[in-house]
């Protein structure tokens, strides 16, 4: 059996509230959009093929819809059955949902031949190990782009705790791991207050 403590708190949270906002253990929904509008900011999106792993009740495809930013196709990745069902059951338009844990089978982020793939979130209950297989994984099977946020370790000394099962990561040390796979890289970490949250963007050199 695989060892998947990274998913506990997604389990528990939908067997306590079911598959509704507070499946994804994000605080509100505006700083979910926050992170969202820094994705749309950070990497072209219109006409491309996107996968988003870890997509849970698919809110980031309905995102990009409200915003009228025209993907070919969004194709969302997440381990557990019940948002996975409730992202399907939204009916949006362009998109299909896939059930998987892409950490044990990687070979999920590699349908639909996808452009981009977002990683929004899925990376806070891991560890560094645990998120480095997943972005490995993730580079690998991304035709162009590859963007992901997390909790930074290097937020300022008045940005809130971070309590479990959320966890910082060591933000040089991702940052360092993605200048050794291309040149072309983007850092964020402006959007929140005391720089609770940081987002990096890999590009494949054309």
């Amino acid at each position: 059996m695989v060892n998947d403590p990274y998913l506990d708190a997604y389990r528990e949270s939908v067997q306590k509230h079911g598959s509704g906002f507070e499946a994804t253990l994000w605080a509100n929904e505006d700083t979910q959009k926050r992170r969202f509008e820094v994705f749309t900011q950070m990497c072209f999106l219109v006409g491309k093929r996107v996968l988003d792993a870890g997509c849970s009740r698919g809110d980031f495809a309905a995102f990009l819809i409200n915003r009228q930013i025209s993907f070919e196709r969004y194709i969302g990745v997440d381990a557990l059955d019940e948002v996975i069902t409730a992202a399907t059951g939204r009916r949006l338009p362009g998109c299909e949902f896939h059930c998987g844990d892409f950490i044990a089978q990687p070979k999920l982020l590699s349908i639909g031949n996808p452009q981009v793939i977002c990683i929004s979130g899925s990376l806070n209950t891991m560890t560094l190990t645990q998120a480095l297989q997943a972005l490995e994984s993730a580079w690998s099977a991304a035709g162009e782009s590859l963007i992901f946020n997390f909790l930074s370790d290097r937020a300022g000394h008045d940005a809130a705790p971070q309590t479990q099962p959320a966890r910082r990561l060591d933000t040089f040390k991702l940052l360092d791991w993605a200048m050794r796979q291309t040149p072309v890289v983007a850092f964020r970490q402006d959007y929140f207050e005391h720089g609770h949250d940081a987002t990096i963007l890999m590009r494949k050199p054309r």
